[in-house]
């Protein structure tokens, strides 16, 4: 059957990216901003409330793979109601006065999931080859992403790299609430781009996320040899090795070609 579409994952495979979460000085430049809005914490126990959060959302999940969801859990921060919270910062103005609180929670969170990020990030940018694989094969194959990440950040950090253009299809985790390998996220963005899994390339850094998922939704295969990501496990094998994104175009005409 013949090759109809190509899917990525994004970090480690198209970005290259470095982040740690971990810092207090994040959770320090957070606590100082939420204070323009009336909100004082703590930044020790805003950080420790945060991996807490996570860490329990995860638990709860019921999913095999459980991703977070990083806008819920400063939702919940900013729900919470103990000392360190001062509601009036939520204060709506109008009739209906609830909504309006809900709405600028919504907000203030999702601006929290994006500085978390700003700040955490020590480097962004493209892998050499890129725009040039894209560029490539953009006329010949439906282009997808799917991608472990937040979507507050993913589609902002696609854009400001200059790839976001290239895939009308961006399967993001936090929407769907799992992660890689789990199958359905490939079959969803199949679905989307109306392919069939075995029409379908995946290219990836990983062994176990990329690869034996993609596998296991009966897709082919491209493994990038990226400084990023395991590149073993157990017996799981890649369709075609790549040793940069240069060498992932032969790839994708080597296995169009069977």
């Amino acid at each position: 059957m013949s090759i109809r579409a190509v899917l990525f994952d994004l970090y480690g495979t198209l970005i290259h990216i470095e982040t740690d979460e971990s810092q207090g000085e994040i959770y320090w430049a957070i606590a100082r901003y939420l204070s323009y809005h009336r909100i004082r914490i703590d930044a020790d126990a805003l950080r420790e409330r945060y991996f807490e959060l996570a860490k329990r959302q995860k638990r709860d999940s019921g999913e095999r793979y459980p991703e977070m969801d990083a806008r819920a859990v400063w939702r919940a921060i900013l729900s919470d109601g103990t000392r360190h919270y001062r509601p009036e910062a939520f204060a709506g103005e109008g009739p209906d006065k609830q909504r309006e609180v809900e709405k600028r929670r919504e907000r203030l969170a999702r601006e929290l999931v994006r500085l978390q990020r700003a700040l955490s990030r020590r480097q962004i940018e493209r892998y050499p080859g890129a725009k040039h694989l894209l560029q490539s094969i953009a006329a010949d194959y439906r282009l997808g992403i799917v991608s472990d990440a937040q979507h507050d950040f993913a589609r902002a950090e696609m854009r400001i790299t200059k790839l976001r253009k290239y895939f009308p299809v961006k399967t993001i985790s936090d929407e769907f609430g799992y992660r890689k390998p789990d199958p359905r996220l490939f079959q969803q963005t199949c679905a989307a781009l109306e392919v069939l899994p075995e029409e379908t390339i995946y290219v990836g850094n990983d062994m176990y996320r990329d690869i034996y998922g993609a596998h296991q939704a009966g897709l082919r295969t491209i493994l990038v040899w990226s400084d990023q990501g395991r590149k073993e496990y157990r017996d799981t094998r890649a369709d075609y090795d790549a040793r940069d994104l240069f060498q992932v175009l032969e790839g994708i005409r080597f296995l169009a070609a069977q």
